[in-house]
């Protein structure tokens, strides 16, 4: 019985042992002195999604990758990159889905026109259904 206790108490405190025994980045939590900068950062990391918390963006998330990610994108505002660099570099760096901006890339085409094609046929068949109705 105090083995099955103990591999239970064990089995709870995994997530415990799992949280990261580093300090944050610099400016995870740091804001930049120049407003104008913080501002554009700020715009920047509110269209950036945390890859830890998935339905957040990196500005209200609290995980240490979002951390690491809002001091990189500080660190570079004052070195003088612009937000669509950042932003580029972001998304080769960890792919199209860490941008809550959607993307026009000719395969997506297909996703974009689907609905406008299925409200087309929804409006034919309505059509045909009302004109069965009125014969």
């Amino acid at each position: 019985m105090r083995m099955l206790a103990a591999l239970i108490a064990m089995l709870l405190s995994a997530p415990v042992l799992a949280q990261s025994a580093l300090p944050p980045a610099p400016y995870a939590n740091r804001q930049i002195s120049d407003p104008a900068q913080e501002r554009k950062a700020k715009a920047l990391m509110e269209t950036i999604r945390c890859l830890t918390c998935q339905s957040q963006s990196i500005a209200d998330s609290d995980a240490s990758l979002a951390g690491d990610m809002r001091s990189q994108i500080r660190e570079r505002i004052m070195a003088g990159e612009e937000p669509e660099h950042i932003r580029a570099w972001l998304i080769e760096r960890y792919g199209d889905w860490v941008s809550y901006e959607p993307t026009a890339d000719p395969i997506l085409w297909p996703l974009w026109g689907a609905p406008v094609l299925l409200i087309g046929l929804g409006l034919l068949v309505l059509r045909g259904r009302i004109r069965r109705k009125r014969s």
